[in-house]
């Protein structure tokens, strides 16, 4: 990239470039995992199609490595790139709702809470995540797993279209009826077949109020709450997700003090349908053992999206990976409960979610999210904030997965993976899906431009 030709990929902007040196430079190349810090040569600030477009075009003519930023959340990091372009969607977050027929249209930029700041006053909501900082678009390349996935499924389940830059620098829609194999690919494949710049969203009538909230034991108590919780499962309406945590509490005013700094086990519940039906089916939560904390309840569904945000500030230092579990064993429950003792951080958590529901009713070979036939998706989660504490937390992450692969379908979901190589990206997709991906991305991007991702490399 030669300083004549960064100049010209500058010029009939509708945004700008940033270079090193340039006042805004470090907060735009600045992801919310503060492990990351990588220097891009250039940023090009997108605030239109057009401009994605001429990213993408000069990338692919001057063969620059390319890394793509949406909402920021990316905890893998692949959002920025040393020594290349980064194309930074961050300023097209727009969020728009249709009055007639209460379709969404979000930019690539926007996050959760801007999102559901749009659509939830309007007792409207799109499907999504448990943090607000959260980015849609990466969250709905992945799949999207969140509060309401039992009841209406993933967030990718309910993407109606996708504009979409290709590696050639076409626009083009990505729906059923237009394009659909990269529809199928999009929805769960990750940002590996071109740059979404606007997705249109199926909503739903919710809120806003919902019936919904934490219950917690003390880790001594966690195999009768696990045990529990499995035979709780085989009970509930599709309205109901839970998700089972394992943490050290936090010093909240409504934990006990005592337990504060302590390994806990919190199961939690989310009604997805009017709040005052929700007391019945979550009741038995609330009335197992002796919680010793107790926040389920109704209230503003926007104050329990942002329940887990304090914990997983932007700056934090994170590492993830992630489980597909077709059956919770006792062996595998015994290591669960070993992995939730050994948290040594206050951010670090173990987080299941329990699918089924809505997710099921989508055929298995209809999306490219592969794990739709897994009803139990772990997320292990290291989170702190010092980088002395790197490799202590991170051996406890990777010691955490290995005791539990042994009880894995070997898949896990791509959204909570960080350092995967190309043989596990491989195995999170399994054979079949993974060589239809490899096929479809030959077609929308040969040469493999978008590749700083979880990449699939395109079929020889």
């Amino acid at each position: 990239m030669t300083d004549a030709a960064i100049e010209a990929l500058s010029v009939g902007l509708n945004g700008d470039l940033l270079r090193p040196g340039d006042a805004g430079y470090d907060g735009a190349r600045s992801l919310w995992n503060a492990m990351i810090d990588r220097k891009p040569a250039v940023i090009l600030r997108c605030a239109s199609t057009s401009d994605v477009v001429t990213g993408v075009r000069f990338a692919a003519e001057h063969g620059v490595l390319t890394s793509i930023r949406g909402g920021g959340h990316n905890v893998a990091g692949n959002a920025v790139v040393d020594d290349g372009l980064m194309i930074d969607l961050t300023l097209m977050n727009t969020v728009q709702i249709d009055p007639d027929t209460h379709r969404v249209r979000v930019g690539p930029g926007a996050r959760l809470g801007d999102l559901d700041a749009v659509t939830v006053p309007l007792g409207r909501v799109v499907p999504a995540g448990i943090v607000t900082a959260t980015g849609v678009a990466g969250l709905t390349l992945g799949g999207g797993l969140g509060w309401l996935t039992r009841k209406w499924g993933l967030t990718s389940d309910n993407l109606l279209s996708a504009e979409v830059v290709t590696a050639d620098g076409r626009v083009v829609t990505a729906s059923d009826e237009e394009n659909p194999d990269l529809f199928w690919a999009i929805r769960g494949g990750g940002g590996n077949f071109g740059v979404v710049t606007s997705f249109e969203f199926q909503s739903h009538a919710f809120g806003p109020n919902a019936y919904c909230g934490l219950v917690a034991w003390p880790m001594s108590d966690a195999r009768a709450v696990l045990e529990f919780w499995r035979g709780y499962l085989t009970t509930l309406p599709r309205e109901v997700t839970t998700l089972m945590v394992m943490r050290l509490a936090p010093a909240a005013p409504f934990v006990p003090e005592g337990l504060h700094g302590k390994p806990i086990i919190g199961l939690v519940g989310c009604f997805a349908g009017k709040p005052e039906d929700g007391e019945a089916p979550l009741a038995p939560l609330k009335g197992f053992g002796t919680p010793a904390f107790d926040v389920l309840t109704m209230k503003p569904f926007s104050v329990h999206q942002s329940m887990f945000d304090a914990g997983q500030p932007s700056g934090g230092r994170y590492y993830w990976k992630s489980h597909n579990f077709d059956e919770l064993s006792d062996a595998a429950l015994d290591e669960l409960i070993r992995a939730g003792a050994a948290i040594a951080s206050p951010m670090s958590l173990l987080g299941m979610f329990a699918l089924g529901g809505a997710v099921g009713d989508v055929a298995d070979q209809d999306s490219a999210y592969p794990g739709r036939r897994s009803p139990f998706v772990l997320n292990i989660n290291a989170s702190w904030m010092s980088p002395a504490e790197d490799a202590q937390h991170i051996a406890w992450c990777r010691r955490s997965w290995t005791a539990l692969e042994p009880y894995g379908t070997g898949s896990g979901y791509v959204n909570f993976a960080v350092e995967e190589g190309n043989a596990q990206v491989a195995a999170i997709y399994g054979t079949e899906r993974y060589h239809k991906l490899a096929a479809i991305k030959r077609v929308w991007d040969p040469d493999n431009l978008f590749r700083r991702n979880h990449n699939i490399v395109p079929l020889a």
